[in-house]
């Protein structure tokens, strides 16, 4: 879900999902959390296009949740 605390960059020609993963959470397998937060972009590569606007969620425990009861099934 968005949220206010979600963060906005703009991509840049060295940045990868899971570069940005492990810049903002600390985790770079949290890498597809970043990447299905932005359903427009191709889900097929590390790297998004370069220039483009695309969130961050700070919030990850709705995320989290969902990826659990998903997985419970």
């Amino acid at each position: 879900p968005l949220s206010s605390e979600d963060i906005y960059v703009i991509t840049q020609e060295e940045d990868r999902y899971d570069q940005l993963a492990l810049e903002y959470y600390g985790d770079a397998s949290l890498w597809w959390v970043i990447s299905s937060s932005n359903p427009g972009l191709a889900q097929n590569s590390y790297s998004p296009p370069v220039g483009i606007q695309i969130r961050i969620p700070q919030n990850l425990a709705p995320i989290m949740n969902a990826m659990q009861t998903l997985n419970d099934r």
